[in-house]
């Protein structure tokens, strides 16, 4: 949305932050007319989305691209959090500490798998529960500078518990491994790509809030 405005499309001063709040399913919304003090229908005819509720711009992103995006940005969803800590103990599910961080590990596992058997990651085409990831994902970036703002890493570490527990079901029934001697194909180079972005969104989001990623638990 920035990048419409910041070439001169639209005369007004630029914010250097664009706050994007993802819905779900590939649904991406802005505030970004409202602080700019502009028609919001301006912003979403450049930007090829609509207008929704007070005056947000929608746009609606394959997951597919949402997922190259964010393995192609290292720094994806990073800003300045506070420090923030989850229980190490006990290592269930049921503990949000140990699903991030057992989550990013399993992401990390299926980069090795991919390395070992020479699949490099493909376009996604998501499955129902993949698309709900992909959503999680994309609503990171926010909810990271909601945390700057209001100071509290909060708002974050909720997004990251949101992610993790995506993740987990997609990891058991969306497998990015083939079973038994079948050949990985397409649907698996997907899965792969899908796990290199959730590694680089929980691997970014634990060191925002001072924890050092583990790639083995």
């Amino acid at each position: 949305m920035r990048d419409a405005v910041a070439h001169g499309e639209i005369d007004v001063a630029v914010p250097e932050e664009v706050v994007v709040f993802g819905r779900g399913g590939g649904v991406f919304e802005s505030p970004v007319a409202l602080r700019l003090g502009v028609d919001p229908r301006v912003i979403a005819r450049r930007v090829g989305g609509v207008v929704t509720g007070p005056g947000f711009v929608r746009v609606l992103l394959a997951a597919g691209e949402l997922v190259d995006g964010i393995r192609r940005d290292p720094g994806y969803g990073v800003a300045r959090v506070p420090r923030g800590s989850w229980r190490e103990w006990p290592r269930t599910f049921e503990n949000p500490g140990f699903s991030v961080r057992y989550a990013y590990a399993r992401a990390c596992w299926v980069g090795r798998w991919a390395e070992e058997l020479a699949v490099r990651a493909g376009p996604l085409e998501a499955e129902p529960l993949e698309l709900e990831l992909v959503g999680a994902l994309g609503d990171v970036p926010g909810r990271a500078k909601q945390a700057e703002r209001e100071r509290d890493a909060g708002p974050l570490m909720f997004c990251l518990e949101k992610v993790a527990g995506a993740y987990h079901e997609v990891h058991e029934l969306c497998p990015a491994l083939p079973k038994g001697d079948a050949e990985p194909g397409a649907v698996h180079a997907g899965r792969v790509g899908l796990a290199e972005a959730v590694k680089v969104v929980l691997g970014n989001g634990l060191n925002m809030i001072g924890e050092t990623p583990r790639e083995r638990i």
